[in-house]
């Protein structure tokens, strides 16, 4: 029986070989959010509420802030220029990020 010449393999296909694999698609996701610590939403008291809504009202588009506000189960610190602030439906926009007055927790 005669034996076929091998074809070599491209560098690609042989590169191929060796790329990581995941046999359980979305388990590191999975795992990433299970290592997440949910918290409850802080509860202001009226003076410290009564604080954020002055800064709040202070506020223009151009400045620079750092907020803090609840989203999802955590609190998330953004800081950055004011592009948008939307007092019809509370809504602030630092550089992309859009969040709700309502989910202040603290503003400087």
């Amino acid at each position: 029986m005669a034996s076929r010449p091998k074809t070599k393999m491209s560098v690609a296909d042989r590169a191929k070989q060796f790329a990581p694999f995941s046999a359980l698609k979305g388990l590191d996701e999975a795992l990433r959010q299970k290592e997440r610590v949910f918290v409850e939403k802080p509860e202001l008291s009226d003076e410290a509420a009564e604080e954020i809504s002055r800064k709040l009202m202070e506020l223009s588009v151009g400045m620079r802030v750092c907020a803090v506000y609840y989203s999802d189960g955590e609190c998330v610190s953004v800081e950055g220029i004011v592009t948008r602030i939307d007092k019809t439906f509370k809504k602030l926009t630092v550089v992309k990020t859009e969040i709700p007055m309502d989910d202040i927790v603290n503003i400087n």
